[in-house]
């Protein structure tokens, strides 16, 4: 497939859809897992946990490995073992083998989304790269919306355990995209060894660069003012908005249309804004959701369609400020992409892991504080930016 092909954004947002859709899937399944499994509900929602945490681990590590072995055979790796780990999970005879699977798939989930990051910033620079940047993620948010949808679906006409069988066959199918038309991007000669000391020392330089991690911090507390609210679905949905398990939509569909709004508008800006332009317009829009679905949660009473419009204007300023800030961070490291992505990804899904594991339980009782965990987790996004542009001012 040819660099510009327009296939290309398609297969490589398909490949970054992995985790979401390993994620929002089977959220709609959470009482029929607990109830099929003999599982508290802490116990099935510790199966998140376990995905999140072993993804967190190793998207550390995806970019090194891509780096030194090229960036299609680790996308095949990877993808062929979620292969496996999906048959596991729709096998499980039990809460811990659920949790295994879970943590199979998250050892391999995140390959496409770092190694696809560096792909792009190895093809194109400037206004180009965040075009691609942009396409992908307009692509990638569908994913999100269709996820619980489809879900909801399967758990209707086939029980839980379909979910696991359709990522098995969403992954068989990446596989054989990924082989057949996934060009290889990183030249033999610009690979990097995997020696112990030359990868401390790389993982030490960009980890230990201020700059890099105000950036990366940004785009992982920007995300995780959404993704509180991902994690916090069936009780935001089922228990504050009494929709059902197949109702999921009524969230997802707005904000998924919110991103690729602001996807669009980033593209479109691209060559034209400056990022400092593109990045304080979407914290503009993102502030002023933010403060909208705080005044929600005080005064009305919750429902539809108010009670998800500010979760919708906030993936607007997310999508529009994120291909930026991703190009700032990798560009911190032209000559380690691959391994400047990992170490974004790892800050973002280590965020995401806490959020999943502590913060959501502790903030969906109630309209209210998820919106201030909202707001919370923007006002930290913000503060990271406003640090890294002193640091640039300086």
């Amino acid at each position: 497939m040819p660099a510009s092909s327009p296939w290309l954004a398609a297969i490589l947002a398909a490949l970054a859809a992995i985790g979401p859709f390993s994620i929002d899937t089977y959220l709609p399944a959470f009482p029929a897992i607990a109830a099929s499994l003999g599982a508290t509900p802490i116990e099935v929602q510790q199966t998140l946990t376990a995905y999140m945490a072993t993804f967190a681990f190793m998207v550390l590590w995806h970019g090194a490995l891509a780096d030194h072995f090229g960036r299609r055979r680790v996308i095949l790796g990877s993808m062929a073992l979620f292969v496996l780990a999906s048959l596991v999970c729709a096998l499980a005879p039990s809460i811990e083998w659920l949790w295994t699977g879970r943590v199979l798939q998250g050892l391999c989930g995140g390959a496409g989304m770092v190694v696809g990051r560096a792909v792009i910033r190895d093809l194109y620079d400037g206004a180009q790269a965040q075009r691609l940047m942009a396409r992908v993620t307009m692509i990638f948010a569908i994913a999100p919306a269709i996820a619980p949808i489809i879900g909801g679906l399967l758990l209707a006409i086939a029980g839980w355990r379909a979910v696991f069988v359709f990522l098995a066959l969403f992954a068989g199918g990446l596989t054989y995209l990924t082989w057949r038309y996934l060009p290889e991007t990183l030249p033999a000669a610009a690979r990097h060894p995997l020696h112990p000391v030359s990868l401390g020392r790389a993982y030490t330089k960009v980890l230990g660069s201020g700059a890099f991690l105000l950036v990366a911090g940004a785009v992982a507390f920007n995300f995780n003012g959404f993704f509180l609210y991902v994690l916090s679905a069936p009780a935001f949905l089922i228990g504050h908005l009494g929709l059902g398990p197949q109702q999921f939509g009524w969230m997802f569909v707005p904000t998924v249309l919110g991103m690729v709004c602001g996807s669009a508008l980033s593209g479109r800006m691209a060559g034209r804004w400056q990022h400092g332009r593109t990045i304080t317009t979407g914290f503009a829009i993102m502030g002023g959701a933010a403060v909208l679905n705080v005044l929600i949660g005080a005064l009305v009473t919750p429902g539809l369609p108010w009670s998800v419009l500010p979760v919708a204007i906030y993936t607007i300023g997310m999508a529009l400020v994120m291909p930026s800030l991703t190009l700032i961070a990798l560009d911190r490291f032209p000559a380690r992409r691959g391994l400047a992505s990992s170490c974004q990804s790892f800050l973002q899904v280590s965020v995401n892991a806490v959020t999943a594991g502590v913060l959501a339980p502790l903030l969906w009782s109630s309209p209210l504080t998820l919106a201030a965990g909202m707001a919370g987790f923007m006002s930290l996004g913000l503060l990271c930016f406003l640090s890294w542009q002193r640091r640039v001012e300086a």
